[in-house]
């Protein structure tokens, strides 16, 4: 594959990995539409914590010269020197959880005005089945003149990143593959499986890769609505789910799923995906819209419940001071998108309680940008009615917490089920 050059739009954290690891072996241009974003990476920072300064300036090329490296830019015409384009933009839901492809779009129009005959565009952003070919395809055609099937092809390798997770990264997920002709899709799978060592799984069609991805993060959010909804019911009988779980785990085939409050950019937003096109298929998706509602609601169940054991220690709510430890959508991890600490912030704030958020690796601007919330820079020896242990930070394990009390009666509740029981006063 020595003719092969990539190049990939979108460097957050599924482009990064995917290019620094590909540029090991081929010549890359790296294209962000962030300015900021591509001037950090140029000094070999990435903000998203997923690649090393020291690996990523290993791979770094400060122009274009066609050898094995990463050239990072924002100018959209040099990404002409591909012949593989790799797409790897976002595609959240808006206000309503109907599908965003604007930025699918948008990067499928990028790649149409340096599309040439015989190039190759790979998509791994998370659709519905159907979206690559139905919606991506026409605009490809559209801005490049050129003939799908005939003039260019497509494939669809679903991004499998987890972020913050040092041990399962890019290479070592197995990669599914497909492609829109069976030559196609061989050259897809060669193309992966040359920096995959976990290998790689071809699809019998982009439709079933498609559909593939969609249900990984379906099939996650289901099983977590279900322990969620198993805390609700043993919290009303006074029963430790995490006992429970504990117990019920000793079987051989028991599923060990937590109850948490499920955000981010996959689990919390790829069920609406399959229900959006099911829909339009006729088909009402039943348990699938059951387990987001009920997941989507868990933010204002951890507040009521945080409520109701300040007013049972007599506690007043309204003008309260609550600490809420964490921000981020998961543990060490700086990624805050579509976090659902926030539910419980402006749920908490609803009841006239003030919280204060503190958050060792969340970017307090990000937050401020996109939640319109601030976040302390640092513990400052504010006492609290109640302290919220929201996302199992390694510095938060480890943290005093009844030193944070503003009486003796004070209350912590912990989301994440990591602080010895005997410190907390409720859980889920």
């Amino acid at each position: 594959m020595s003719s092969v050059r990539i190049g990939i739009i979108g460097l957050g954290y599924v482009g990064l990995p995917l290019a620094v690891e590909f540029a090991k072996k081929y010549p890359v241009v790296g294209f962000d539409i962030k300015q900021d974003r591509v001037d950090e990476l140029k000094q070999a920072y990435d903000a998203t914590l997923e690649i090393s300064s020291e690996h990523l300036s290993s791979v770094l090329c400060k122009n274009y010269n066609g050898t094995q490296c990463l050239y990072i830019t924002s100018s959209s015409s040099e990404l002409a020197a591909a012949n593989y384009y790799i797409v790897t933009v976002p595609t959240p839901t808006d206000k309503n959880n109907r599908p965003v492809l604007m930025p699918l779009l948008k990067a499928s129009e990028t790649i149409g005005r340096v599309l040439k005959p015989g190039d190759i565009v790979i998509y791994e952003s998370t659709v519905y089945p159907g979206a690559t070919e139905e919606d991506c395809v026409p605009v490809l055609e559209r801005i490049s003149g050129l003939t799908f099937n005939k003039d260019f092809f497509v494939g669809y390798s679903p991004e499998r990143i987890n972020p913050g997770d040092k041990e399962h990264t890019v290479t070592k997920i197995k990669k599914v593959t497909s492609g829109s002709t069976p030559e196609a899709a061989t050259k897809v799978d060669d193309l992966y499986r040359s920096i995959i060592t976990a290998g790689t799984h071809l699809a019998s069609s982009i439709k079933v890769a498609e559909a593939a991805k969609v249900i990984e993060n379906s099939q996650r959010d289901i099983n977590i609505a279900f322990v969620n909804e198993l805390a609700m019911i043993f919290n009303r009988m006074g029963i430790d789910t995490h006992e429970v779980l504990a117990a019920a785990g000793t079987k051989w085939n028991f599923l060990p799923f937590k109850p948490g409050l499920v955000g981010g950019h996959c689990i919390g937003v790829d069920p609406y995906y399959l229900a959006q096109k099911a829909q339009e298929y006729g088909y009402h998706p039943e348990i699938i819209l059951a387990g987001r509602r009920l997941n989507d609601n868990m933010g204002k169940y951890v507040a009521s419940e945080v409520v109701k054991l300040m007013i049972a220690r007599d506690h007043k709510v309204k003008g309260a001071k609550i600490l809420m430890l964490g921000i981020t959508f998961k543990e060490n991890c700086p990624d805050i998108r579509n976090t659902k600490v926030v539910d419980i912030v402006q749920e908490l704030k609803q009841y006239g309680a003030e919280v204060e958020i503190y958050d060792p690796w969340a970017s307090p601007e990000e937050v401020m940008k996109e939640y319109k919330l601030e976040c302390l820079p640092a513990l400052n020896g504010n006492h609290y009615e109640a302290v919220i242990l929201a996302v199992a930070h390694d510095q938060f394990k480890t943290l005093d917490i009844r030193a944070l009390g503003a009486s003796e009666t004070y209350v912590v509740y912990d989301i994440k089920g990591v602080l010895p029981p005997e410190d907390v006063d409720g859980r889920l």
